[in-house]
């Protein structure tokens, strides 16, 4: 195998490996919101509140269709870090071939089926009245560019799977500017209004699967999506599904404890609505870095226990989550500290700022635990656990409903606010319990393996 590819994930030093696969998900994350807030301002520039409304409506749907794509590219992904470490490429190159066809596959299935149905799924999602014609505008457009969409989301975290983040990145960012450049050109100038948005969205994707396809292709010598290599068979399957089910699950559950969230919220009048919105928009800057760590390592702790690495395994999960718990806890202060001027920037209702220095207090405690049950899922990914993974991502979901309900009868609106904080430490617990539980056997096999196959300390520095 080529080792330009395999550098950081076998040979790099540990931080800057580390900081190779995490940055680039940084930057990816921080343009991805900085759309989001471009984008919201286009359509707000409509002076339409149904097609402000309709956006909001859209997101479930939104959320499955990344929910598909992570079905397919959280398990290919960690399986071809898996491959790699055990140096088969041939069997990495049919894996990245089954992930790309069966997420094209996937994605036209997908929209076979709700072109007919699209009528149900806008009154299931809550469209009515004028809302219901530009949700439906909205939706059409990314259920026709369903399949690149689902392909898109899992084609990046192939490529991640390899160790380039870089090239990664690249296209995740190509995509959002292209996006951006389009907004302003079909919503005004061609006078296609938030159908518009939709589409630049959807072009914005087939310009990152281009990408991802072109880097595949040509660039890299361990995977490929060439037709040639679709083989797909019961181990391949196997593999990708009983970890790609466990991101599929936790995207579902997100979506859905949100939902519980904002309609307890709703129940308390429209400053805790306000208060959580704004709070949510502070947080996010917190949990992007989180999630960059908890995401952006799984390729190498995937290819170290692989590779039966002990050493260097046991070195990424602890400095990562060193940097990680710093990190996130130094940001999380100088934003609790600077509470109520960051909640004040957003609104001058003494209600919202009130209630919203609690609620930020809150959120902000919970990114710690949300950090590290994240960090958990992304090691039982990576080990190929699907069983510990998949229990984590229903344990942060089912956990958050009986939690919320409980708290909103004996706290009330105190107890909603708090309620995400527990889940997540509850999960964060669980995550715990279940490490130490496939600890020590997973790191006996990596020694036991060591023993018999000495490791190649040869240090191969060349740049990707």
């Amino acid at each position: 195998m080529d080792q330009k590819s395999l550098y950081y994930l076998e040979k790099a030093p540990v931080p800057k490996a580390i900081m190779h696969m995490v940055i680039p998900m940084m930057l990816s994350f921080i343009a991805t919101l900085i759309y989001n807030i471009t984008d919201a301002f286009y359509i707000g520039k409509l002076d339409n509140t149904a097609m402000m409304a309709a956006v909001t409506l859209a997101l479930p749907f939104s959320a499955i269709l990344m929910a598909l794509g992570n079905l397919f590219g959280a398990g290919a992904g960690t399986y071809v870090s898996r491959l790699l470490g055990e140096d088969n490429a041939d069997r990495a190159k049919q894996v990245s071939s089954v992930n790309f066809w069966l997420s094209i596959f996937t994605g036209a299935i997908f929209m076979a089926i709700c072109l007919p149905l699209l009528t149900p799924i806008l009154q299931l999602l809550g469209a009515r009245g004028e809302s219901l014609v530009h949700t439906r505008d909205y939706i059409l457009m990314f259920v026709i560019g369903a399949p690149l969409i689902i392909a898109n989301f899992s084609l990046e975290q192939t490529v991640r799977a390899e160790g380039a983040s870089t090239a990664s990145m690249m296209g995740m960012l190509a995509g959002v500017i292209i996006n951006m450049v389009l907004d302003p050109i079909f919503i005004f100038l061609l006078h296609m209004d938030i159908m518009g948005a939709a589409l630049a969205s959807v072009i914005g994707n087939v310009i990152s699967v281009v990408w991802f396809i072109y880097y595949l292709q040509k660039k890299s010598t361990v995977q490929s999506v060439s037709i040639k290599d679709f083989k797909p068979n019961k181990e391949i399957c196997k593999n990708i599904f009983k970890v790609g089910i466990s991101a599929f699950l936790l995207d579902g559950f997100l979506a859905i404890t949100s939902l519980l969230f904002n309609n307890f919220a709703v129940l308390y009048g429209d400053s805790i609505v306000a208060g959580v919105g704004i709070s949510q928009r502070v947080v996010q800057i917190v949990d992007f870095i989180s999630m960059s760590f908890s995401m952006g390592v799984v390729p190498l702790i995937a290819f170290a226990y692989s590779a039966k690495n002990h050493e260097r395994l046991m070195k990424i999960i602890k400095k990562t989550t060193l940097y990680m718990v710093g990190i996130t806890m130094g940001l999380s202060a100088i934003l609790f500290v600077f509470r109520a001027q960051i909640i004040s920037a957003f609104s001058i209702d003494s209600d919202v700022i009130a209630i919203g220095q609690i609620i930020l207090m809150a959120q902000l405690c919970s990114t710690i635990f949300a950090g590290l049950s994240a960090l958990f899922t992304g090691i039982f990914q990576a080990f190929g656990k699907g069983i510990q993974s998949t229990v984590m991502s229903v344990m942060r979901g089912i956990a958050f409903i009986p939690i919320l309900i409980l708290g909103n009868m004996l706290f009330a609106v105190n107890g909603i606010i708090w309620a995400m904080t527990i889940s997540e430490a509850f999960a964060c617990i669980v995550g715990l319990f279940l490490w130490l539980g496939i600890r020590k056997k997973s790191l006996l096999e990596i020694s036991t393996k060591e023993a018999d196959e000495p490791q190649n300390h040869t240090d191969i520095i060349v740049e990707q």
